[in-house]
């Protein structure tokens, strides 16, 4: 099983890595969600810790519908992610509609080849599950970030479980959203899931970081 710990900050990477995280989410602007990180702080990541680094590719915060300045932008960022090297990347587009811009999706992913690319919480802001998890997977995505269309993924479990069911091993269905080690135990039962994602934040000194001993303990929980 693996957990995937969202970094907004080198500190954070380091913390992840030490309690044996096995996958980082890499974003800044923790207040708006998450966006693209500085290509100076992907490339030290990439050069100082060991696991896969995935840099969320997000313009800026707010909603998901990108203009045609927004799109190229994204497209330069995910260039240079995989010049850097990068195992995969994090990114999501919706349409005015609230549906998956499947189409601007197939395009970023097939520019991201090899890489592979994780659809975001963008999901979570889609109408209708099910129909998401058919466009998501015909962009080529190679899983989703979800808690379910709800707040956290405790809320969404019942529906994370038909997820994976309806994805029949066509992709991974990662649960985040308000994952703690208090609750880790409960999703693995009620889910499936073999992949999950939190931030495990902490406040320190003003600065959000990761908490060590609470990445620790959610490791601990998973069944290996």
């Amino acid at each position: 099983m693996i957990l995937e710990l969202c970094a907004y900050n080198i500190q954070s990477c380091l913390v992840a890595e030490k309690a044996g995280a096995s996958r980082i989410e890499l974003c800044t602007d923790p207040t708006y969600g998450g966006t693209t990180p500085s290509y100076g702080l992907i490339q030290y990541a990439l050069y100082n810790i060991s696991i896969p680094v995935f840099p969320m590719i997000r313009p800026r915060g707010g909603n998901f519908i990108y203009d045609a300045e927004e799109l190229e932008i994204m497209k330069k960022d995910i260039l240079a992610c995989k010049e850097l090297g990068c195992t995969g990347i994090a990114t999501g587009i919706q349409l005015p509609n609230g549906h998956m811009d499947t189409e601007n999706m197939k395009r970023l992913v097939g520019l991201a080849y090899p890489m592979l690319v994780t659809c975001h919480k963008v999901f979570d802001a889609t109408p209708d599950a099910h129909k998401s998890l058919e466009d998501v997977i015909a962009s080529g995505c190679s899983r989703i970030l979800t808690s379910g269309l709800r707040k956290t993924a405790i809320e969404g479990a019942s529906v994370l479980a038909q997820l994976i069911d309806s994805a029949a091993g066509r992709i991974i269905i990662m649960p985040g959203g308000s994952v703690r080690s208090t609750n880790i135990a409960q999703l693995i039962k009620e889910t499936g899931a073999r992949e999950f994602h939190s931030s495990g934040l902490t406040t320190k000194e003003g600065t959000f970081i990761a908490n060590e001993e609470e990445v620790r303990m959610m490791v601990q929980q998973l069944p290996h």
